[in-house]
């Protein structure tokens, strides 16, 4: 970015009022040593910055946004809704509607409850099983993202099979102690948690496909071994779906699967852009919540019309259009169209792709989980985003992130970016 430009200017102006200048810690483009750059509109493929600058982008809001920036059917309905009022606390028609789509689509929630955002909806999961069960720890995976709840902002420890330490300033470390961090993909490190603990871990919490380290899938089994495990210790099993919930199918990562867990956490596109989160699962569960259970849950903008609207128009149009076969196909012909320059040019890569989701990982060896993900060449990775950025095209701005295609990305789209992205690594 040049000296001077409006977006130094903001950012400047920004890190006086805001932590750090974001809202949000990846916005600052710590990863590639760099300062972002601000928005001034979005639409369909396309974002420009305050500067002028246009750019295909392939961050979507982080997942949300699967037909594009400012879809009209999205934005005539929140204007549609916004002229009977903005929120009301008390239950709207939206809600109820919502919850019956995700009930119809998702294979395991016999009952929902709508929250206003991921973070929200996993510590709900985590309290939920913990007063369903009685028990007092979780298991989760290094390099699994939950939101930062504070028994969920916990790091691994120093061996296979340790209880958590805080992954940032102010997590005490007794929350931390009742969080057993596992790698994934590690069947005996898992096994040997239950044989310790079974009888005190309340739930097992995992991302369905692990999208905060890149994009890392389970090895063949794993899945089935979490099922199997949990069922025969009495424990939960949730499934945090809020990045991969009705973005990959109907019923997420579960329909792919052909897998049922007890809890699901959801949001993202279930919002249609807006701030937005949900669980859901077992009915005998679920019925453990206030105010017919001991579980207390609550949230005053949980529900609130704009984001039930926009989250049921999107998903209708997704419906509408087959849009998982035609996100398929866009995702297919950039893994194939890079994947052949990377191997021409020589560079070791590893491409991680389902449907619409992918990551680019500069190593040739498998990625397993986060271990993994540390061990690729992240020099490469900062000039290869830089060189994409200065040329229009936007992919996120962290090795440790996932890219997402969405309805709005053409043919032509994907061509202009393998473009740029042959001329960005014609450079490294």
């Amino acid at each position: 970015m040049s000296v001077g430009t409006l977006s130094e200017k903001l950012f400047a102006r920004a890190k006086t009022l805001i932590p750090g200048g974001v809202n949000s810690p990846v916005r600052a483009f710590k990863n590639v040593d760099g300062d972002p750059f601000f928005v001034r509109r979005a639409k369909g493929s396309r974002i420009e910055d305050i500067d002028g600058k246009h750019y295909i982008d392939y961050i979507g809001s982080w997942g949300p946004n699967i037909l594009g920036h400012a879809p009209i059917p999205v934005t005539n309905a929140i204007h549609a809704a916004a002229k009977d009022g903005i929120s009301y606390g008390i239950p709207n028609p939206f809600e109820v509607e919502m919850a019956q789509k995700i009930i119809d689509w998702v294979p395991s929630v016999e009952k929902v409850r709508m929250t206003n955002s991921g973070t929200e909806a996993t510590m709900s999961a985590i309290r939920l099983a913990r007063g369903f069960t009685g028990r007092p720890k979780i298991v989760k995976f290094d390099g699994h993202y939950h939101g930062h709840a504070d028994s969920l902002l916990v790091a691994a420890g120093s061996g296979a099979l340790t209880f958590g330490e805080p992954d940032s300033a102010g997590v005490p470390s007794s929350f931390a102690a009742e969080t057993i961090v596992l790698p994934y993909n590690d069947r005996e490190a898992l096994e040997e948690a239950f044989e310790q603990f079974g009888d005190k871990i309340a739930a097992v919490i995992t991302e369905s496909y692990p999208a905060n380290a890149g994009l890392i899938f389970p090895q063949p089994g794993y899945l089935q071994l979490l099922r199997e495990i949990t069922q025969k210790h009495g424990a939960l099993l949730i499934f945090d779906e809020v990045m991969t919930g009705f973005r990959l199918a109907k019923g997420g990562v579960q329909e792919v699967e052909n897998f049922t867990a007890d809890l699901v956490a959801m949001g993202k596109v279930i919002g249609g852009g807006l701030p937005v989160g949900a669980f859901g699962g077992r009915a005998d569960v679920m019925d453990h919540l206030a105010p017919v259970g001991p579980v207390y849950q609550a949230g005053t903008l949980s529900g609130n019309p704009l984001a039930m609207v926009a989250g049921l128009t999107q998903l209708r149009e997704l419906e509408a259009a087959k849009g998982y076969e035609r996100l398929e196909a866009l995702g297919a012909k950039l893994e194939n169209g890079l994947t052949g320059i990377l191997s021409a040019k020589g560079i070791p890569h590893r491409l991680n792709r389902v449907g619409s989701m992918f990551c680019l990982y500069f190593r040739e060896e498998e990625v397993r989980n986060v271990d993994d993900v540390n061990k690729q060449d992240f020099s490469l990775f900062k000039k290869f985003f830089w060189s994409c950025l200065d040329e229009g095209v936007y992919v996120a701005p962290s090795p440790y992130e996932t890219g997402f295609l969405s309805l709005a990305h053409s043919e032509g789209d994907i061509d202009e970016t393998l473009e740029v992205m042959e001329i960005a690594i014609g450079k490294l």
